[in-house]
């Protein structure tokens, strides 16, 4: 079945569909671990950075891997990669949901994290080639993207409704039942789609893309924590080295992974930072407010997610208004919109305390989802619009980079602000070490202590953390507002065509 017989025969929309579902496998687990981490704490004895590694490990590696993959999927076919891809994932959910131990279940996380990379490049490249006319196509990117901020908004809820019922692992068993319809349903459903003449593989750009990404992030993450350790200053070197040297490589290549020459498009740099940005502000949110919610507020998992539910309205409302409202005035203008508003709500947590009352929190919530679904649209669309169909798969991936990038250093970056302010606080005389390791802990041991100590600590543990989150959302409005205010002259008036700007 090809793309133009899918369109003729009406099948392209039903197609699309089967899309949306492997956009969400890997949207709603980057952030359902938000509100199991207590559990995953708790039944695993994880320590703070242990937690943190299992959160952002799966987006770690599969920012990693999104540009060879994308590639790939530009070789062997877009549609073969994600079915190959999707049934990788749902083994490894299967897996990940049974791990004994925090080091296997990172190392399962991680190859997660390789499967994930498959699907999402391979998603966005395919859209590509269901929908050549740019207005179906622009519908399309916007209700995929809405797809893919509403899951990640939408993971806390499942998770926390899954919680209620089963324990930690039923979070990734989730996977399973969609993987088991979107295998069979895309092999008779979706075109295939690849580069006529794509090249020989280049193995080496794929090893210099993994070794730079990996080791760049673990860098930054790790910096963040314990500061300029040998480790994190050789890791930033051989990453830096690594990634400068595919950057060398692919600009002398006749068949490169990824045409690095892109990035001379000020449209294309400024979209690709604007993605990063706005997603490092919606995942290091997500994750942290669920533990707010959770161990300062006393919310069970469902409450907690249900109470993140604004930003899913937010990000799916204005993720399908995204494409209208730059035809109306213009892709840089909704663009900076999108990144003003995540600033804004992270602005709006920075006086947060622990008795803060839900309608501020409810609020920013919904406004933090509506800039994400403004600020992802219009990326998306602006990136299919510049790149030739048959380099979609590796342009995807590079936006798709960014957006798992953004999720993993969201929750590396703020994390490790939020870990070390916390770890800070005054406990009473004699509190344990690692009660200073994360509030999960702090609650823990709390629970062993005798009443009047185990208040004692509690008040001071949630008092800690609260003011952790208020500085980490501080940090990143910082971030946010620089790139709301850059973006506008990076745009250039011929980013979208068929726009004004």
């Amino acid at each position: 079945m090809t793309a133009a017989t899918a369109t003729r025969t009406g099948h392209r929309w039903v197609a699309f569909a089967v899309l949306l579902l492997a956009v969400l496998l890997v949207s709603v687990d980057g952030t359902v671990l938000g509100v199991a981490a207590p559990f995953i704490s708790r039944d695993l004895a994880t320590s703070g950075p242990q937690l943190l590694w299992i959160a952002d490990v799966y987006s770690f590696v599969l920012a990693g891997l999104l540009v060879t993959m994308g590639g790939l999927g530009d070789r062997i076919g877009r549609k073969k990669l994600l079915m190959c891809g999707a049934t990788a994932f749902g083994v490894l959910s299967a897996f990940s949901a049974y791990a004994p131990t925090a080091a296997v279940l990172i190392a399962a996380r991680a190859l997660l994290g390789v499967a994930g990379a498959t699907l999402m490049p391979s998603t966005l490249a395919l859209i590509r080639a269901l929908f050549p006319d740019a207005r179906a196509r622009s519908l399309a990117v916007g209700i995929w993207s809405a797809a893919a901020s509403a899951g990640a908004s939408c993971g806390p809820v499942l998770g926390g409704f899954l919680l209620e019922h089963f324990w930690w692992g039923s979070v990734f068993l989730i996977n399973v039942p969609v993987v088991a319809v979107l295998v069979p349903a895309g092999l008779a459903l979706l075109p295939e789609s690849r580069d006529p003449a794509p090249g020989p593989w280049d193995l080496l750009g794929v090893a210099w893309s993994l070794v730079g990404m990996i080791g760049t992030v673990y860098a930054v993450k790790e910096a963040a924590v314990h500061g300029l350790r040998a480790d994190v200053v050789v890791a930033a070197v051989v990453g830096v080295t690594a990634l400068a040297l595919f950057v060398r490589r692919q600009s002398r290549s006749r068949h490169p992974l990824v045409d690095v020459r892109l990035f001379c498009d000020r449209a294309f740099s400024g979209v690709i930072g604007a993605t990063l940005l706005a997603v490092l502000g919606l995942s290091g949110l997500l994750y942290f407010l669920s533990q707010f919610f959770q161990l300062v507020q006393g919310y069970s998992p469902l409450q907690a997610g249900v109470a993140e539910v604004p930003a899913v309205i937010g990000s799916v409302l204005f993720g399908v208004l995204a494409g209208v409202l730059a035809r109306r005035w213009s892709t840089r203008a909704v663009l900076s919109a999108g990144l003003a508003l995540v600033c804004l709500a992270m602005a709006a947590l920075v006086p947060i305390g622990p008795d803060t009352g839900y309608p501020l929190l409810g609020t920013a919530l919904f406004v933090l989802g509506s800039g994400i679904g403004l600020s992802f649209t219009v990326a998306g669309d602006v990136v299919l619009s510049i790149v030739p169909a048959e380099r979609a798969g590796a342009a995807s991936a590079v936006s798709e980079t960014a957006y798992e990038l953004g999720t993993a250093l969201g929750i590396a970056l703020l994390g490790s602000v939020v870990t070390g302010v916390y770890r800070g606080f005054d406990g009473p005389p004699g509190t344990p070490s690692a009660a200073h390791d994360s509030l999960a802990s702090a609650v823990e041991i709390a629970e062993t202590l005798p009443a009047h100590h185990a208040a004692t600590l509690l008040t001071a543990a949630q008092h800690a953390f609260t003011h952790a989150l208020a500085v980490a959302s501080a940090v990143g409005a910082v971030l946010l507002l620089v790139a709301a205010v850059a973006v506008w002259p990076l745009l250039a008036p011929t980013a979208a065509p068929s726009r004004r700007t």
